[in-house]
């Protein structure tokens, strides 16, 4: 079972990268905040209104990527892979200091990012962490997809599903326990596209640093990349590392499972958006060591100033 206390990391983790889809040289430095500080986007080459909360209530668009953005207009995007990090390294409180609009590709997963912190080490605080707890299922479906929360005991549940009319990739499904399983896998997997999709990604103003170094390309039944792949099902654990990052903006870690076929960034955000704007399908609890959980109101994001 996952920790009952807040967690920080001991001191501050700097990254240097390229934006994925904007294509400009980042730096990036994870500074340790104060407990209910939540996970926080400042954006360093702004000298006002600059603090954005990593929300669910601030993506503002989820095309290929997650993006969020404050009540200023002020954004980062490509923070999915980051927040999948946090996520399975239990950081719940973060200050992300960055100087461009997008988070670092690094090599297309969260590899690099998870090294960093476990070497840095994380802290706990006194301050006991809440939880969501699912009560009743709710559930998407879009066209083909779909996607469902539903009550599932003591942990977090995310089981994927992707089909694509290509002979590689094809139909793939994986399950995987977020507070019981060992998570390097999904963080080793890395971002993926068909070769017969970089033009049109290029045509909507993407991809502009995507490259053979920060993304699986597939043609036909073969891998471009060299190096080919890391495990098999490397598309569906990539996928799974996308879903927990996006899932990271419920501001507060879920007890539930997680089902999704052919989903994506927009569709785990939709399903946020439904699952909390209504407490039938939820409560938020904390535990502590030795007794039943103690319930209390969802009170939303914590409020952060500029």
């Amino acid at each position: 079972m996952i920790g009952f206390y807040q967690k920080t990391i001991k001191q501050e983790i700097q990254f240097r990268g390229v934006g994925l889809h904007n294509g400009k040289k980042v730096d990036m430095k994870l500074v340790p905040a104060a407990p209910n500080h939540g996970i926080v986007f400042k954006r360093t080459d702004l000298k006002t209104k600059n603090l954005i909360p990593a929300v669910f209530s601030n993506v503002s668009k989820a095309v290929l990527c997650t993006n969020i953005e404050n009540e200023f207009g002020v954004s980062v995007s490509t923070i999915e892979h980051l927040m999948g990090a946090l996520y399975g390294e239990e950081i719940d409180n973060l200050l992300v200091q960055i100087n461009s609009s997008e988070v670092p590709a690094m090599d297309g997963s969260a590899k690099e990012f998870v090294s960093k912190i476990r070497k840095t080490g994380t802290k706990n605080y006194d301050t006991l962490r809440r939880f969501i707890k699912v009560l009743k299922k709710c559930e998407l479906v879009k066209d083909n997809k779909f996607i469902t929360i539903e009550p599932y005991e003591n942990d977090l549940k995310v089981d994927f599903e992707i089909i694509y009319n290509n002979p590689l990739i094809g139909k793939q499904r994986k399950s995987v326990s977020l507070y019981k399983d060992d998570l390097n896998s999904v963080y080793n997997s890395r971002t993926f596209c068909l070769f017969e999709d970089i033009d049109k990604i290029k045509q909507q103003g993407l991809g502009k640093g995507g490259s053979l170094e920060n993304a699986v390309v597939v043609k036909g039944n073969k891998i471009v990349n060299e190096s080919g792949l890391r495990y098999r099902n490397e598309f569906v654990m990539h996928k799974i590392l996308d879903c927990m990052g996006d899932l990271m903006l419920a501001d507060h870690r879920i007890l539930g499972k997680v089902r999704c076929s052919q989903g994506g960034h927009q569709l785990t955000n939709d399903l946020l958006r439904k699952f909390l704007s209504d407490s039938k399908y939820f409560s938020v609890v904390e535990f502590r060591e030795s007794k039943l959980p103690k319930s209390t109101l969802y009170n939303g994001p914590v409020a952060v100033s500029a």
